[in-house]
């Protein structure tokens, strides 16, 4: 699928086929099971997006909500976008370990994992890494990362 020019996230939802539509419902929902306070579900960027809302912080360098997650049907594949896996704080390494300990094979790319079905997955790990960052910490990490 290319970019979605869906407004809402059950619009974006209702355009998949049946099957993709099953396996971004089921890593949906542990993406929002586990995401912490303050972050909202929308739609950004053609995809599923857990942000920070501008009414909440908006010295974004974009003008942009801040983005923390995000999950779409691709054309070939489906992404789920952790940026927080980044940080440095140990979050890339337990992504790797949770994926070497349930046997599943990691298609990382720059902070996108690729997957044809949730069942590629290990969820309690994504949901691990969904939960692992506050809202304000994430917004800390942001400014630091722009002050240099």
């Amino acid at each position: 699928m290319a970019k979605s020019k869906a407004t809402t996230v059950a619009a974006y939802l209702k355009e998949l086929p049946a099957d993709r539509r099953r396996d971004i419902a089921k890593v949906r929902a542990v993406i929002k099971k586990n995401l912490p306070a303050g972050f909202r579900e929308t739609m950004n960027w053609g995809m599923i997006s857990y942000e920070i809302p501008l009414s909440t912080y908006s010295s974004t360098y974009n003008k942009q909500p801040l983005a923390y997650v995000a999950l779409a049907a691709q054309k070939d594949f489906n992404t789920l976008y952790l940026m927080s896996a980044y940080t440095g704080k140990g979050l890339l390494t337990k992504l790797r370990t949770g994926f070497e300990k349930a046997g599943k094979k990691l298609d990382i790319g720059k902070s996108c994992i690729h997957f044809t079905s949730a069942d590629e997955l290990p969820l309690d790990t994504i949901g691990d890494v969904v939960a692992s960052m506050p809202m304000r910490e994430w917004i800390s990490i942001f400014e630091a990362s722009r002050r240099k």
